[in-house]
């Protein structure tokens, strides 16, 4: 039987991470959304948090035991500041930790130490899809075995700093069965197009990203299970959606508490406390199904990767909902830009396509 109570390494940096969400990232988060830009050192006071190393062993860099738990922590308390700070502050980690799931020996020694001890670097990963019909064990985007290695085709979408990013983790169709690839940055056919313009996340630097014949050897793959990288993007998805909307639920809970409307504050208007009541509910229910999916899959459990489907799903559900209610609840004020819940009802619609953009 797992704990709900975080040991105490867990509760420092929860407890740090919190400061930095509350004290850095909230008052930054619609600054960066307007100037579509976050300050370098923002980001990188979020990576001397160490969130990625305390879930990196020693012998890489790290100073703690792999732990999506750890990191589901980190990021639902990140995340309450804000997402796109959050999740560029979390985007090395979509290189480094599929390797540590699903690489070599050899690839971890190259790889992992020389990123996680060292300042925040764009290293990223590209597994979205442009395409309705995208599923991550279904891609597009190919790989075919040609003599000593593999060549890739396709195009890739939403890929965090792809621009600037030293190498990528590029996800692809080898034989039926999804597979990683290293790609270091100027391999010959690999083309990083102009910023995308989302509905969303305008602070974050995503691009779309082409593969045309790019060859790759065959110490680039990552020959391990796709499931257990999945499973752990979709449990961070799961984590950030709890963090937006918790930061949502606040928010609107406290405006409900000063704002009057006839003479008695909304808060106690019986359709304003049974909105607060229900969302308050289904995020305590989605964070409980995330919490024991990242334990499961902590402890190798047969349903995990199932339960981190379940806690995906449903929280990205619930966030959207959530972020809803919010605006609701602020009326007329929830609709216009001087107020956060219009962009945090933006970043909820975008949970259903943002599994890959995190991983823990």
């Amino acid at each position: 039987m797992y704990s709900f109570e975080p040991n105490e390494e867990q509760q420092m940096l929860i407890d740090a991470v919190t400061r930095y969400a509350k004290g850095d990232l909230r008052p930054a988060g619609r600054e960066a959304e307007e100037s579509k830009s976050l300050p370098q050192k923002l980001i990188r006071k979020g990576w001397e948090l160490g969130v990625l190393q305390a879930s990196t062993p020693e012998p890489y860099g790290g100073f703690g035991d792999r732990s999506a738990v750890t990191g589901v922590l980190a990021a639902d308390a990140m995340a309450w500041g804000d997402l796109a700070g959050t999740l560029a502050v979390m985007t090395p980690g979509l290189f480094t930790l599929p390797i540590l799931l699903a690489g070599s020996e050899e690839q971890k020694k190259q790889w992992i130490e020389p990123i996680v001890a060292a300042d925040w670097q764009a290293f990223s990963a590209a597994l979205i899809e442009p395409a309705f019909d995208f599923d991550p064990n279904d891609l597009k985007t190919t790989a075919a075995a040609e003599g000593d290695g593999f060549v890739l085709n396709g195009v890739k979408t939403m890929v965090p700093f792809a621009e600037t990013a030293e190498a990528l983790i590029v996800y692809a169709n080898l034989n039926g069965a999804t597979k990683g690839f290293i790609v270091p940055k100027n391999t010959p056919g690999l083309a990083v197009s102009a910023r995308e313009k989302l509905m969303s996340l305008n602070a974050l630097p995503l691009y779309r990203v082409t593969l045309a014949d790019v060859k790759i050897p065959q110490s680039n793959l990552l020959a391990g299970d796709f499931a257990p990288v999945l499973a752990a993007m979709r449990v961070a998805n799961a984590a950030l959606a709890l963090g937006v909307a918790q930061g949502a639920l606040e928010y609107a809970r406290d405006y409900a508490k000063e704002r009057q409307a006839f003479g008695v504050k909304i808060a106690q208007k019986q359709a304003i406390a049974f909105m607060l009541a229900e969302m308050a509910t289904e995020i305590e229910a989605m964070r409980l199904l995330t919490w024991e999916a990242a334990w499961m899959l902590d402890a190798g459990k047969e349903d995990a990767f199932m339960q981190a489907y379940l806690a995906s799903t449903g929280a990205a559900d619930m966030v959207m909902m959530v972020t809803d209610r919010a605006v609701q609840i602020l009326g007329g004020h929830g609709y216009i830009r001087e107020y956060p819940v219009e962009m945090w009802m933006r970043n909820g619609r975008g949970f259903t396509t943002f599994t890959g953009l995190a991983i823990v």
